[in-house]
């Protein structure tokens, strides 16, 4: 049981929110100061900020050029769902189900939309499904990291280079962080407020030449509201992926994706922005093989995410708990860490085991990382002395 002095240190910025995440390192509202508010989205110079978003996004990520990429409404949700009601229902889909918002998906797929040959492959916190079981004849929707549950994909292997169904994936904690195998891919979605610390409402949809092939060749095959359409008489309706979004955006977010593009571009870009993220992640592992107390919630080392860092509680005393106690224990300890402004918004995600999250994104300096890691050791001997 830790029972560690109190640290004297605490991070230099303390915010390991999973979503909206930290800001860029050295980013204040002065980053904001060239944002075109009070203007019309059409207008000439406020579309070339929303292109140019588009176009720095495609550059930095290393998108083949023949894809599509388009900002719409909603987040990576809005993104997300955009594409299952619009794409599926003409093939069989397999989904992939191992933590909320995956989960979420496949309750869309079978319920929502109803789809009578509909498989969720599934698996519990920590685990990924059984990739071997995929069937890649069929759609295959799944996240390329657990937002809330630390799993990622472990590589590209597991799909195949030639597949006839699409490859669908929400990559909303994995832009930006991770190298996305595009020719593998058919769909990737994602959302300003992960890795590169932008603000939320706003999502991102690429889609592959065979993505737009299908949309084009298969009207959905049911009635869609206007912010879900992406085809118009069954031709791609082109202006979404040159900025003429759906809805109105908000102008102040555009600005400030802007700015994360830009600090990634000067850090030396996607390369970058991974050494990052992973120097947070190996942080974090040498410090949770020296503990007692907290461990990842991934024990396999090849599917641990890098950014969404999950751990959960354990030990002898916390695991002799009853089940309806370790929940407040955890919520506790995060609410002290709150408290001590040494580690904010870093309990577990709702629906997962009690613990914490600990998000380790680019943004992310491994210093803060470092810094919080003495506190959670000494939170968890105040936690202990208070429940004992």
């Amino acid at each position: 049981m830790s029972t560690s002095q109190r640290p004297l240190r605490l991070p230099d910025n303390p915010r390991f929110s999973s979503g909206p995440c930290a800001k860029r390192p050295g980013w204040s509202l002065d980053a904001l100061r060239g944002a075109a508010l009070g203007r019309s989205h059409r207008a000439a110079d406020t579309a070339a900020s929303l292109r140019e978003v588009i176009d720095r996004s495609r550059a930095v990520l290393g998108m083949p050029t023949d894809w599509r990429l388009g900002i719409v409404p909603a987040s990576d949700t809005g993104a997300v769902e955009m594409v299952l009601w619009s794409l599926l229902g003409t093939r069989p889909v397999d989904v992939l189900a191992f933590e909320s918002f995956s989960a979420l998906w496949a309750s869309d797929v079978t319920s929502q939309l109803a789809l009578d040959d509909a498989r969720v492959l599934s698996a519990p916190y920590g685990a990924l499904p059984d990739l071997g079981a995929v069937d890649w004849s069929r759609d295959v929707v799944f996240a390329w990291n657990g937002t809330t549950s630390g799993v990622r994909m472990p590589g590209a292997e597991a799909i195949p280079a030639e597949h006839d169904g699409l490859a669908i994936c929400d990559a909303t904690s994995a832009a930006f962080a991770m190298d996305l195998p595009w020719d593998r891919l058919d769909v990737v979605t994602w959302s300003w407020q992960k890795v590169l610390g932008g603000e939320a409402a706003h999502g991102m949809l690429a889609l592959s030449p065979r993505a737009v092939a299908r949309l084009e060749a298969a009207p959905a095959l049911r009635p869609l509201p206007k912010i879900f359409r992406l085809t118009n008489k069954n031709k791609l309706i082109e202006g979404i992926f040159r900025g003429d979004t759906i809805n109105t955006p908000s102008m102040l977010c555009v600005e400030d994706a802007l700015d994360g593009l830009r600090w990634a571009e000067s850090i030396g870009g996607l390369p970058a922005l991974i050494r990052r993220s992973e120097a947070n992640l190996a942080a974090i592992a040498e410090w949770e093989a020296g503990n007692d107390w907290a461990f990842f919630l991934a024990a396999d080392p090849a599917i641990r995410s890098s950014t969404s860092i999950c751990l959960r509680l354990g030990g002898d005393w916390f695991d002799g708990l009853p089940a309806d106690e370790k929940p407040r224990v955890a919520k506790s300890l995060a609410a002290l860490l709150h408290k001590e402004g040494a580690a904010l918004d870093c309990g577990s995600y709702r629906d997962a085991p009690p613990g914490l999250r600990l998000w380790g994104g680019a943004t992310v300096e491994t210093a803060d990382i470092r810094a919080a890691l003495p506190w959670l050791d000494w939170a968890w001997g105040e936690t202990w002395r208070t429940f004992k």
